[in-house]
């Protein structure tokens, strides 16, 4: 099937996260491989929480994808979200880059070398949940020996020139804040605000950000060619930061009982990406420490992780990269995260290239090129071909 087609149909298979089921995109997909007498199987993570993994090959590499998607309201936007619509010189919808585009690459790909007669030399995973930190999906896989370590490229949406090689840390986590309630008219000589304590506690992240944590050497290069990339894509000034500094996000927050109580709770759910050069654990404990009257819950950490620009999945992925684009790609950092941090530690070499829209992803009008969904198959297809007949698989031990 045209890959953009494929693209539309995986669109229009519902699949948000939250709630998570995505029993329905994994069947088309089982069916789909089915049809192209590839052997594969379904695994269910939680509940309705649905992955699959074609047999494991002794050789070849591993293409890795997420099905789920995050949720879309419908204001807003110039196509229905779940419509898959093919329209000038895009697939429209929620999850066409982030990343079903991507997914679709790798079956086009797959099925490319099949009509050419080969044996393709790789194994496929699609996983359920990297939208909500990967526990059914690409954690379950793992933990389960249902995929085998060894070179890997993870679909997520990149620049076309630019693989990405590495990830900044990730750090969620929960705090409760307690406080001493009162009545409102008496606060702030009375009692004690959960709310205002989640206040100042934001006042601190601030300041943690403000620090810079800078890397000499090829890391340092490296993270300032990612800052220019970056600037380039999104047209801002002071992207520097975003790879050099803590960033956090305060993504939700709900407190008080009533108007005229001072707060006894504030809820706080928290997000902070972290640079190279910041040990996660050392500020786990700082942030800790912040908060005399609040629990804190740590709900996923994982410090800055990279693959080596010179290992061989890299090589190979950029010398197709070259030879499809007609111009040298330059690998990257990234400042988002993925399911790559996983399946690095667990002994993956990790690159990310797939087809996308940067500026639109979990945006209203996200977008797919259609010419990159192309590339993205024709490049797949390459790496497919170099690979036969490398020993690059290991048992996990």
């Amino acid at each position: 099937m045209d890959v953009s087609r494929l693209c539309s149909a995986l669109v229009r298979i519902r699949s948000e996260n939250p709630p998570g089921d995505t029993q329905g995109v994994i069947e088309y997909l089982f069916s789909y491989l089915d049809t192209l007498g590839v052997h594969s199987k379904m695994v269910e993570g939680e509940k309705g929480r649905w992955n699959l993994v074609s047999f494991p090959s002794p050789e070849g590499v591993l293409f890795c994808g997420h099905v789920d998607v995050v949720p879309a309201r419908q204001e807003g936007w110039s196509h229905d979200p779940f419509s898959g619509d093919i329209e000038g010189e895009f697939v429209w919808g929620r999850g066409s880059s982030d990343m079903k585009g991507g997914c679709a690459a790798i079956l086009s790909a797959l099925e490319t070398l099949l009509d050419e007669g080969r044996d393709p030399p790789v194994n496929l995973a699609f996983v359920c949940d990297e939208e909500t930190g990967g526990r059914s999906g690409i954690r379950h896989l793992l933990a389960h020996h249902h995929i085998r370590s060894g070179d890997c490229i993870v679909a997520e949406p990149t620049p076309l020139l630019n693989p990405s090689v590495g990830q900044k840390g990730l750090c969620r986590m929960n705090i409760t804040f307690d406080g001493v309630p009162g009545h409102a008219s008496l606060h702030p000589i009375i009692g004690r605000s959960a709310i205002m304590d989640a206040v100042r506690f934001i006042e601190y992240l601030q300041a943690l950000h403000r620090r810079e944590y800078r890397v000499d050497g090829e890391m340092g290069a490296l993270i300032d060619r990612s800052a220019e990339v970056l600037g380039s894509i999104f047209g801002v000034e002071g992207v520097q930061q975003v790879l050099t500094h803590i960033t956090f996000n305060p993504g939700v927050i709900r407190g008080g009982e009533k108007v005229n109580i001072i707060a006894q709770h504030c809820h706080l759910e928290l997000d902070l990406r972290i640079p190279w050069g910041c040990r996660v654990d050392s500020l786990v404990e700082k942030i800790r420490n912040s908060v005399p009257n609040g629990r804190l819950q740590i709900v996923d950490c994982s410090d800055p992780n990279i693959t080596s620009p010179e290992e061989e999945i890299v090589q190979t992925l950029c010398s197709e990269i070259e030879r499809a684009c007609g111009k040298a790609p330059q690998p990257i950092v990234q400042w988002a995260a993925s399911d790559a941090k996983f399946l690095r530690k667990a002994g993956f070499q990790v690159v990310e290239y797939g087809p996308g829209d940067l500026t639109t992803l979990h945006g209203v009008d996200e977008r797919v090129p259609i010419s990159a969904l192309e590339t993205a198959a024709d490049i797949y297809a390459g790496v497919m071909r170099r690979y036969r007949g490398k020993k690059k698989i290991r048992d996990i031990c």
